[in-house]
């Protein structure tokens, strides 16, 4: 009996984020080891920073905001982000030019 075809590539990234909320504007510092540093212009009130991060992100990457989901550290400043739609050399592409 023939196995279910998934040997097409995994389109989902995870990827570690440090987010500093209340910055002059949205920007990507770079990496700090494995984690990814941002600078995020909202507040963090009431899922302000969170939303304008997943907004930035979404821009910078090029994906629908529909795709970036926060799965960790929804209160805090470390953040696991699932990008859905990019395989990770697409991510490692737009991150290195930083």
């Amino acid at each position: 009996m023939a196995q279910s075809s998934c040997k097409m590539p995994e389109k989902q990234v995870k990827l570690q984020v440090q987010v500093q909320p209340n910055s002059k504007r949205n920007e990507i510092l770079g990496f700090d080891g494995r984690i990814l540093k941002v600078k995020i212009s909202a507040p963090p009130v009431d899922g302000k920073a969170n939303k304008a991060l997943i907004e930035f992100l979404s821009k910078f990457f090029g994906i629908r905001k529909s795709a970036i989901t926060i799965e960790k550290g929804e209160t805090g400043k470390k953040k696991t982000i699932l990008l859905e739609g990019m395989t990770q050399s697409q991510i490692q592409e737009r991150l290195k030019n930083l």
